[in-house]
């Protein structure tokens, strides 16, 4: 177990500080601890341990006092957490309540926090495809963004190594728009699936429909063994926490690794307030912390600091880390900390029956969906928007017939409800959003929380771009089901608020000119280098592909670019 809550050195120094736990704050963690630093972690929420903190990890859907649902007044108390992906009664203790950590919307935005040892890794969807080296080179040219300072060549090397460690599942599909990486073995297509698959492939040359790429591990590794995980056993109950490790996440694979090293210190309950700038050594020398209980206030320092604290509020703590030479937030010269944020479009979908395939079933529930990969502006600009989309789908059966068990009960609607129903198609859209100005974060200038520190205003909308890509993939999504045999189709905007993807990005961006970005291409700080920041607020755009992967890759690159650089007394 690793050293936790607050038995440290008298003058709380150490090599390295991680702030937060989740994706990347693990993989910060693991990679400095296994590079022989002293690193302490500090983490806002409670203590969450592998295994020992999921409560309803085996719980059966009967053994819940609302069977899965929440309580009227529950909902009515709780309007924005309950509308998050995954959230329910038997995952509510992974979620903060709405009222527990307020903050200032001046346009609507979603925002999703899970505050606990682990993070979000305990909530994520768990998609990890790679992004092609189009989405590294699409915002500069074609005019929406600035030139990221890597490319795909960069990174791939440490895609590969966060893929090997974690255990990424997929098919290995020779696709230049989803570059393949180290892949378990897939979850395999259903009939309809495969059926479907063809279809496509028969009609469309630069669309494809693949298995999805996902950390589940469907064949551990003797590394995964070492880590003390197991096969996934398709429960699709990720979000509960799992027992047998069977998809990643901090609690369950880079905590305890980075533990075993002996180098590890966890702080939860530990509310960062600030990083404290040093103008003699022109580097941060610490953090400033703040009880979660007690609301005492504690300084801790270190050598080198990476803050994952979560796009928004790693935002927040580097807007709130004031100083006489960065009056504006650490780093903050030329003004743009807090804004470009951007997210990703989730507001499309489609649906439709299938025909025929009666005879079959399939086992277990499978925790992966199938990817349709990005097949627009890919290369070049051709559309009237700018960016692209991914798809998620997969076809599923219905229970029973739904028509003939009205006004039935006991052993009738039993029997009805214990047979398989017809087949069912869905589709929904993860589309690319533009960086904008406009799209920003600051903090209040009235307004507190509990311990004192500024509220985060957000103000970050949709525009015309995000209308135009949404509209496309409705109609070519009803061309391509319609194409493949399915039947009924359906579309929809949700009209979601932003945030409701949580995958927001962006506000402390990567770039190669310190005049129109806060970090460089090693996810330092331009003028506190000293400082490292991993997690989403690093981006510099969004792509369509889930970024989560990415976030691991770049942090477990700048970790070790770290190390190296304390080691020369660079930093």
């Amino acid at each position: 177990m690793p050293n936790i809550n607050g038995k440290v050195k008298i003058d709380h120094s150490y090599d390295a500080i991680v702030i937060g736990s989740g994706i990347s704050g693990g993989w910060a963690a693991k990679e400095l601890c296994e590079q022989g630093l002293k690193t302490l972690v500090l983490e806002r929420g409670r203590m969450v341990e592998h295994i020992k903190d999921y409560p309803t990890m085996t719980m059966h859907p009967w053994e819940f006092k609302h069977r899965g649902k929440m309580t009227q007044s529950f909902l009515e108390e709780n309007p924005l957490i309950t509308t998050a992906a995954g959230f329910g009664e038997e995952t509510a203790h992974f979620f903060i309540k709405d009222n527990d950590h307020p903050y200032v919307q001046e346009k609507s935005f979603d925002w999703i926090r899970g505050y606990q040892v682990g993070g979000k890794s305990l909530i994520w969807g768990r998609a990890c495809p790679r992004w092609s080296q189009n989405e590294f080179e699409s915002p500069a040219r074609d005019g929406y963004g600035i030139e990221w300072p890597i490319n795909y060549d960069v990174i791939a090397p440490w895609y590969s190594y966060v893929e090997t460690f974690a255990g990424i599942c997929g098919n290995k599909d020779g696709l230049e728009t989803m570059p393949d990486g180290v892949y378990l073995p897939p979850f395999d297509f259903n009939c309809v699936e495969k059926d479907l698959q063809k279809k496509i492939n028969e009609k469309y040359s630069d669309r494809h429909m693949i298995q999805g790429r996902w950390a589940q591990l469907t064949n551990p590794m003797p590394i995964h063994i070492e880590q003390g995980r197991s096969q996934c056993q398709s429960r699709d109950l990720c979000m509960r926490g799992c027992m047998f490790g069977g998809y990643f996440s901090s609690n369950s694979s880079t905590l305890p690794w980075a533990a075993k090293t002996g180098n590890l210190t966890i702080r939860p309950d530990s509310v960062v307030h600030s990083i404290i700038y040093d103008a003699k050594s022109q580097k941060a020398r610490g953090v400033k912390v703040i009880d979660a209980h007690s609301n005492e206030e504690i300084e801790f320092h270190a050598k080198i600091i990476f803050l994952n604290a979560s796009t928004l509020n790693s935002n927040l703590i580097l807007l709130n880390s004031t100083s006489s030479r960065f009056p504006n937030g650490l780093g903050n010269d030329n003004g743009l900390l807090g804004h470009y944020i951007c997210f990703h479009n989730y507001r499309g979908s489609l649906g439709g029956s299938i025909e025929g395939h009666e005879d079959v079933y399939y086992y277990g529930r499978k925790p992966a969906e199938s990817m349709m990969a990005n097949f627009r502006n890919f290369k070049k600009h051709e559309m009237d928007f700018v960016g692209g989309y991914m798809a998620f789908m997969g076809a599923y059966r219905t229970r029973g017939n739904e028509d003939a068990s009205i006004d039935r009960i006991g052993v009738e609607l039993k029997n009805i409800m214990s047979e398989a129903g017809p087949w069912g198609m869905y589709m929904y859209i993860q589309g690319e959003t533009v960086p904008k100005y406009e799209n920003h974060v600051k903090l209040s200038q009235t307004q507190k929380d509990q311990w004192g520190i500024p509220l985060l205003v957000t103000n970050v909308d949709y525009d015309h771009n995000d209308e135009l890509l949404l509209k496309d993939f409705l109609v070519q999504g009803a061309e391509m089901l319609e194409a493949a045999g399915v039947k009924n189709i359906h579309t929809h905007d949700n009209h979601w608020a932003p945030g409701r993807d949580i995958h927001e990005m962006g506000g402390c961006r990567m770039g190669k000119d310190p005049k129109t970005s806060l970090l460089n291409e090693w996810n330092q700080l331009h003028h506190c280098k000293n400082v490292f920041v991993t997690d989403g607020a690093c981006m510099t755009s969004t792509a369509n592909q889930s970024p989560s992967i990415l976030y691991m890759a770049l942090t477990a690159r700048a970790a070790n670019y770290a190390v190296d650089e304390l080691k020369k007394n660079n930093l």
